[in-house]
């Protein structure tokens, strides 16, 4: 099998197969000897923010000579972005391999009885035999959804766990509560293994420290009280960080606001690890400094071209950041280019687009070759339902590389442009700049 057809078969998967239970994931991965029990394993779950956090981390531990291995979701452009060495894609090779050891597990799995894996199992699995076999010191591995029931929580006794910020989301599937969501969410934490969490939301704070409790789990719990703002200039955030061990100063190379919270929780993951002297290696803070200095996310709020920004806000609470730290950058009125999928809110979304008065233009589209997108005739009819729509110019475009090159023919010199409300979106936007630079929008670089 080539690289090409293993790509293909994965994503091909959840045309024939279901959502699988945890045992049936201990169960592949014991098919594959379990190698997700081979290296340190920091286990990150939350509504928004468990990329960056995780960025963070990997850059960090890099930085500090510790060789690590990477697992998020989901990707923008190239399948492989899932699965990282050294904050590098796999490389297509690696990638193959790990998948025909997957696969020769998934045989004897399925003469035995059991049910094929699902696609992010079969993803999950191949990470953990990638990062196994390059002999990776450390995992950095960010859950799919939830945590309680989620694939990657097989690992017994992980080294530590981070918490991020608790929103609802999925509703139909996590609860209908802050509260039920973070109980999800909470089912990372394991006896005694340390979490570090965010705090801000008492509700779902509650809920993860009475887990934590029952369960002996040391908690650090990181809010906005822990943070003091040193310096915030274009490119650049400065803050320290006081949570009972140090106070640190760091600086992250990003133009938005809520990434300062999703380092302050990334630098508490690694104070702790110090601490309890958690890590195979050492972390100088010279190391610690360079790490969160040269992190960078893509589609987190990323300009991308000048005066062009992608973000992956993609329910209520990231379209809150979002036009947080848009604010802090529009001087006069911008245009937004933003799509949805169809089991976010996205009548409250819309509804907080139409309040924060940054808009001159709104140009809604449909993510590419994505069942779960929802119509720009939807989203259109659904903006212009509220109060304050009639001031901003509204249009619907279903291609979204057509809608791009609309919403930068109709972008004036100096204005800025936003595309937001999908991380898929965003991989379609990237991949359309990055490939068609001379037909698309080269006259406003």
């Amino acid at each position: 099998m080539t690289y090409e057809e293993a790509v293909a078969y994965i994503l091909a998967i959840p045309k024939f197969t279901k959502k699988n239970e945890p045992s049936h994931t201990r169960e592949l991965m014991r098919y594959l000897g379990n190698p997700q029990d081979q290296f340190a394993y920091l286990h990150v779950a939350g509504s928004n923010g468990k990329g960056s956090v995780c960025a963070y981390l990997t850059r960090v531990l890099t930085e500090g000579g510790i060789s690590v291995g990477t697992f998020t979701s989901p990707h923008l452009a190239d399948i492989r972005e899932r699965i990282c060495i050294q904050g590098n894609l796999c490389s297509r090779q690696q990638f193959l391999e790990s998948f025909e050891a997957v696969m020769e597990a998934v045989k004897r799995m399925q003469a035995d009885g059991f049910a094929h894996p699902t696609f992010f199992e079969c993803l999950y699995a191949c990470a953990m035999v990638l990062f196994a076999r390059e002999q990776v010191a450390c995992a950095v591995v960010e859950t799919g959804l939830g945590g309680r029931l989620d694939a990657t929580n097989v690992r017994k006794a992980p080294t530590l766990t981070v918490i991020t910020s608790i929103s609802l989301e999925h509703t139909e599937i996590l609860g209908d509560s802050i509260e039920q969501i973070a109980g999800e969410k909470a089912g990372i934490i394991k006896p005694a293994v340390p979490v570090v969490f965010d705090g801000n939301d008492s509700r779902a704070a509650a809920v993860i420290r009475r887990r934590a409790g029952e369960l002996g789990a040391p908690a650090l719990e990181i809010t906005k009280k822990s943070i003091k703002i040193l310096l915030k200039a274009r490119k650049k955030i400065d803050f320290s960080l006081d949570c009972g061990y140090d106070v640190t100063n760091v600086s992250i190379t990003s133009q938005a606001p809520y990434q300062v919270m999703n380092a302050a929780l990334a630098l508490a993951a690694v104070q702790t690890l110090c601490q309890g002297r958690l890590l195979p290696g050492r972390l100088t803070r010279e190391a610690v400094t360079r790490g969160f200095e040269r992190t960078c996310w893509p589609g987190r709020m990323e300009e991308i071209r000048t005066g062009i920004y992608l973000d992956g806000a993609h329910n209520a609470a990231g379209i809150r950041a979002f036009l947080e730290a848009a604010g802090e950058l529009i001087e006069e009125k911008a245009i937004l280019l933003f799509s949805m999928v169809g089991e976010k809110d996205y009548g409250q979304a819309l509804e907080l687009l139409c309040r924060s008065g940054l808009w001159a233009e709104i140009v809604f589209t449909e993510i590419p070759e994505n069942a779960r997108a929802l119509p720009a005739e939807c989203l259109m009819d659904t903006f212009l339902g509220q109060p304050e729509a009639g001031s901003v110019g509204v249009t619907a475009i279903a291609d979204a590389r057509e809608a791009l090159k609309t919403a930068l023919v109709r972008r004036r010199p100096g204005q800025l442009l936003f595309c937001a409300g999908s991380l898929y979106l965003i991989g379609a936007l990237r991949m359309y700049l990055e490939a068609e630079p001379d037909e698309i929008g080269t006259e406003f670089d």
